[in-house]
């Protein structure tokens, strides 16, 4: 496969996956569909992890890289440099969505424990007691209902995606560089065409 398909193959797949990452961060802010005060969302959304990391920071990568899998003034090797720079930018937001979401699931929801005061029932609990291996803590948490399980879902979604997204762009990165060192084979594809 040419370094040209491949970064366009990756630029394809790229989209979806942050589009996915930004909804499941919006979500994140309405748990159980429940508009909430500010002061009652976890923290770990307010990074936008999912929205800047994984969303924006991967978008601009993938349209460069679309730019350099295709014919046209993009389809060189200072397209493929270019995408190789904006995929490290993409491998950061990314990286920076894993370590978000991974801080998100270990620490666990902002929730009412009945009191009427929100709080982080799980944010010291060792990892031998942690809320994510032991189902019957989560009936700590009263307000929002189902709190612990949509951070649960939605952080694990926002960190695979966040793994995907940083394999890709780094595939991208050695994908650019062979593009940039040898050519996209767009050359090639026009000298045997001319040739024939």
């Amino acid at each position: 496969m040419c370094t040209g398909k491949c970064s366009k193959c990756i630029g394809i797949t790229l989209f979806p996956l942050a589009v996915c990452a930004i909804v499941s961060n919006i979500l994140l802010y309405f748990p159980n569909g429940q508009v909430l005060q500010l002061s009652e969302i976890t923290d770990f959304v307010w990074f936008f992890h999912g929205i800047l990391g994984a969303g924006i920071l991967v978008i601009l990568p993938a349209f460069m890289m679309l730019g350099a899998g295709g014919a046209g003034c993009c389809a060189n090797r200072c397209g493929m440099l270019l995408s190789v720079i904006l995929s490290v930018l993409g491998f950061a937001g990314g990286a920076y969505c894993v370590v978000i979401s991974s801080l998100g699931l270990i620490g666990g929801p902002l929730c009412d424990t009945g009191d009427g005061q929100y709080l982080y029932p799980f944010r010291n609990a060792t990892l031998e007691n942690n809320y994510l291996f032991n189902q019957t803590t989560w009936s700590i948490c009263k307000q929002p209902e189902n709190i612990i399980l949509w951070n649960i879902v939605l952080f694990s979604i926002l960190l695979t995606i966040g793994v995907i997204e940083a394999i890709l762009c780094t595939i991208q990165v050695i994908n650019g560089l062979t593009g940039f060192i040898c050519g996209t084979c767009m050359r090639r594809r026009k000298t045997n065409i001319s040739g024939m």
